[in-house]
Order: C-alpha cells, then sequence, then structure tokens
C-alpha cells in the first residue's frame, strides 16, 4: 500500500460539544528491498554461424517490483563466460554478436549476466544465457505464388492489407524477410516481417506484377505475385444478379471453389466468349452460414446482360453448377419478408467502395467493396 489518507477529529466536553475534523494523508516511501527480476529466469538462444558482428542474438526482459525511481533503467554486464569478448549487451538488454562465430570452432556459450537497478543501495541480480552457435542455413526457402484480385469503383481504392505471401524453411532457426524491389514502392509495400502485402490508394485498372523475393539470411528466392485490379462501372450494379451459396465461407470460396465456379458460370451464361463475366463482390449473409456473390455479365459490343436473361440462364443450368458448390437460392430481387408481388418490388443496389473484405488464402486473395440491397414495396 503506497499511502493511507485518515480523517481525524477532536471534539470537546462542552454542551453542545463541539468539533473539527482535518485530514492527514500518510505515504509510504519506497525502499529498494527488490532485486531485478529476470523473465525467465534463464535463457537459451541460438545465432548461425557466419552471420555479420552486431547480430541481435537476445532480448533480456527484466522487472522491479520496487516503485519507478528503485527499478530501471538498468545496467547490464557480462561476469563470466565472454573472455575472449564474442558479444556485447547494450543498455536494453539486447545481446549481439562481436565477433563472427564458426559452428567448428565452438558450439556453445554460457553466459552469465548480470542487473543491477537504479536504487540506493543497489540490488543486484543474475541470470544464465546458454547460446548455441549451429550451421548456417543449408536450405532454400520456399513460397507459394500469390494471385491477388482487387475490384473497386472507379478510381475509389483507399488502399490496405490485399494479401499475404505464405513461406517456409526447413532450416528451423532461419528468420525469413520479405523485399519488394523499389520501382514498385510507389503503388505497393511488402511488410518485410511477416510477408502482407499492402496496396495504396487509387490504384489504375490492370495487371501487375511485383518483384518480390524472401531471404533467409543467405538464400533469396523470387516470389511469383501477381495483381489483377479491375474497376467497376455505376452501370454494373443495375444489372446484378445474386447467386446464394450454402454452408461456405468466403475464403473456401475464394480458395477451393472460385476459379471453378467462374469457369462454370461463364459457359452457361455468355452467350459469345468475347463477353466478359465480372464478379463484384461476396460476402457472407448475416447471421447465417450462407454466401452471397453479386456478379454482371458484359457484352463486348459495351453494353450488359440483362438480370431476368441471366435468372433464365442460371435457372436452366442450376443441376450443373450445383457439381461445383452447392447454391441456395438466385436472387434478383429479395422481397421476402415484404407483403408484396414480385413485379412490385423495387430493389436498389449500394456498394460502399471504402468499406473492403479481403478474403485471403495461401495461394489467391479477393479484395472486393461491401455491398447493400435495399427493397421496398411499390405496390
Amino acid at each position: 500500500i503506497s499511502g493511507y489518507s485518515l480523517v481525524v477529529q477532536a471534539r470537546d466536553s462542552g454542551t453542545p460539544p463541539l468539533s473539527s475534523s482535518v485530514t492527514v494523508n500518510v505515504d509510504i516511501s519506497d525502499v529498494n528491498d527488490n532485486s531485478p527480476v529476470f523473465t525467465p529466469a534463464n535463457y537459451t538462444a541460438v545465432i548461425q554461424e557466419n552471420k555479420p558482428v552486431g547480430t541481435s542474438i537476445l532480448q533480456l526482459v527484466v522487472t522491479d517490483k520496487d516503485s519507478f525511481h528503485n527499478g530501471p533503467p538498468f545496467t547490464f554486464t557480462i561476469l563470466t563466460g565472454n573472455e575472449e569478448e564474442e558479444f556485447t549487451l547494450d543498455p536494453h538488454g539486447v545481446l549481439r554478436s562481436a565477433v563472427i562465430f564458426k559452428h567448428m570452432v565452438s558450439t556453445e556459450y554460457v553466459l552469465c549476466v548480470q542487473a543491477k537497478d537504479s536504487g540506493r543501495p543497489q540490488q543486484v541480480s543474475h541470470t544464465y544465457v546458454q547460446v548455441r552457435v549451429i550451421e548456417e542455413s543449408i536450405h532454400k526457402p520456399t513460397a507459394i505464388p500469390l494471385e491477388i484480385f482487387i475490384v473497386t469503383m472507379e478510381d475509389d481504392f483507399p488502399g490496405g492489407v490485399i494479401g499475404k505471401i505464405h513461406a517456409t524453411d526447413q532450416d528451423v532457426y532461419d528468420v525469413l524477410t520479405y523485399t519488394l524491389k523499389s520501382e514498385q514502392k510507389s503503388l505497393f509495400k511488402v511488410n518485410s516481417h511477416d510477408g502482407k502485402i499492402i496496396a495504396l490508394g487509387g490504384l489504375d485498372n490492370g495487371k501487375y506484377i511485383l518483384n518480390v523475393s524472401v531471404s533467409d539470411g543467405r538464400f533469396q528466392v523470387p516470389i511469383d505475385v501477381v495483381v489483377h485490379v479491375e474497376q467497376l462501372l455505376q452501370e454494373m450494379l443495375q444489372n446484378t444478379v445474386t447467386i446464394r451459396f450454402e454452408n461456405v465461407s468466403p475464403e473456401d470460396f475464394v480458395g477451393l471453389h472460385m476459379h471453378g465456379f467462374r469457369r462454370t458460370l461463364r459457359n452457361a451464361v455468355l452467350s459469345q466468349k468475347q463477353d466478359s463475366l465480372h464478379i463484384i463482390s461476396i460476402q457472407p449473409v448475416a447471421g447465417s452460414s450462407q454466401l452471397d456473390m453479386l456478379f454482371a455479365v458484359q457484352m463486348h459490343s459495351g453494353g450488359f446482360y440483362k438480370p431476368a436473361y441471366l435468372i433464365q440462364k442460371l435457372t436452366n443450368a442450376r443441376r450443373h453448377l450445383e457439381n461445383v458448390i452447392r447454391i441456395s437460392a438466385i436472387l434478383e430481387k429479395n422481397c421476402s419478408g415484404l407483403d408484396c408481388q414480385e413485379q412490385h418490388c423495387e430493389q436498389s443496389l449500394s456498394i460502399d467502395s471504402h468499406s473492403l473484405m479481403t478474403y485471403s488464402t495461401a495461394r489467391i486473395s479477393f479484395v472486393c467493396p461491401r455491398f447493400y440491397r435495399n427493397v421496398r414495396c411499390m405496390c
């Protein structure tokens, strides 16, 4: 308890008795009676041979139960095990290499490290750090090619995370880093630690091939990353049809079914091969395990297929389509719960291009805007 607040009252013996109160604050000053505590109590670390001088090996973590003026900053000292000065320890508790280690020279070092607090008198504690020198990387990283599809309204892409590179390495202790060649940094970025790909705002329509690589410190491997950007036309929204799927997550649809279903759908509804099928958005149906896919078909001449025509084509080909994935419903106008006839139902569709949904798997990522469907009776 760091302090007490007391209210003291004095009362006299007169008639009537009179009294007065005063507040007494008692602060308990801290005495430096707690030693620093290492977490964990002892450490084990590894470093690969041939790593450059200054390579970070370990971060020491120290706490102190005393008040702040009796705790940090801590002073770190290597007491034993560093007679040849192979290691350095900075004021923040980061252990670094001071030489280039060779596995054939020595495979293990044991250091005794002291931490001293800032109190008076100072308290100290110790920990042991076991550092193993392992052979340098012998396996190249492996990475899965990534294809990213971005759907956005005209010149209205806000940017954000659009996918993640999945890479592995058979060398257990390898740390992988990701890089993107500088000429593409104006449009895209790659997080060097986790491989997340970030697109900046205002992407133009088209195909982008990213020059990405992954490195384990010794080997550098290129990764095939292709980004397709499709800008929606406002006219598309007036000619959309929704296919509702049963019991499928967005990630499963993107990773397992989207390519196959797109191909089957093209064969079912396109009158000419030159016509284009546009998947505008996919999003889960709230409160269910269903998934809506919003799409439109553009003719080679520039116009769009009418929704009624698409629904007729889909109805005729439904059994064939369900060989790929189970369909719950085909929606043009969704008037469920409204007491009006189909021909008296008016639907409006709106796209929120600043609310992007990213469905990412190891091989494919789909980025699309959120959509809202509003229906009302005209009768």
